[in-house]
């Protein structure tokens, strides 16, 4: 049975979300703030964390930046609609996606579904043969889930290492932001935008000595994304 630690200041959203998920058989921890799922986490094996921004004694934000330096496990953000600007900063320091205030309870399992399916996979090595994709300096070991840059291996979310695997494996090829979405998060490119970008600027800050006059990640102005060496 997979673990999944719902973290919100607010109980009753809380309860409200327990009660979805362990419809669907997942089994619930619960905390009331950043804090506290910091040692839940220490204590307990958690597949999956869906936390809010806005929480007393430590935020979602900076709950998120600790939880990255030793897990990748997958993160939700849950947002209002008038705090953009931190669901952005939540992509942009490891969160794998976000879900807005009010939400609809079925698209939050949705999306919890999709993001276990997708860590589940990226935990799984393959069996067969090395898997190795370059392109320059940039190498992507996918039996290993190991991506180097010039030797230097590269810390990636597995929603950034699927994105970059992607774009590796089809060398040359536009991809549009709906595409990528589409690919990676397995739904409908609904205001996928943002969520992309994010995604595409924390890559491109990892893999690039400049990020501003990327080697790798490059953008065709009006049309996508692709990888291709210069």
């Amino acid at each position: 049975m997979q673990t999944i630690l719902v973290c919100d200041d607010d109980k009753e959203i809380v309860e409200a979300i327990e009660i979805y998920l362990q419809q669907e058989g997942y089994h619930i921890l619960k905390a009331y703030d950043g804090e506290e799922a910091l040692e839940i986490l220490k204590e307990n094996e958690v597949h999956l964390l869906i936390m809010d921004v806005m929480m007393p004694r430590l935020d979602g934000i900076r709950a998120t930046l600790k939880i990255r330096e030793e897990s990748s496990i997958p993160i939700i953000i849950l947002s209002a609609k008038t705090e953009d600007a931190d669901k952005i900063l939540g992509l942009n320091i490891g969160a794998d996606d976000y879900v807005e205030k009010p939400f609809n309870p079925l698209e939050l399992v949705a999306r919890v579904k999709s993001q276990l399916r997708r860590y589940t996979q990226l935990g799984n090595a393959a069996e067969s043969s090395a898997s190795v994709y370059t392109v320059g300096g940039l190498s992507i070991n996918d039996d290993l889930k190991e991506v180097t840059v010039d030797g230097e291996v590269v810390k990636l979310t597995p929603i950034e290492y699927n994105i970059l695997l992607l774009l590796v494996k089809n060398q040359g090829k536009v991809f549009s932001i709906n595409q990528i979405y589409e690919s990676i998060w397995n739904e409908d490119a609904i205001g996928a935008d943002n969520t992309v970008a994010v995604h595409i600027r924390h890559i491109r800050e990892k893999i690039e000595i400049n990020p501003k006059e990327p080697r790798y990640l490059k953008v065709v102005w009006g049309v996508g994304y692709k990888i291709d060496k210069n």
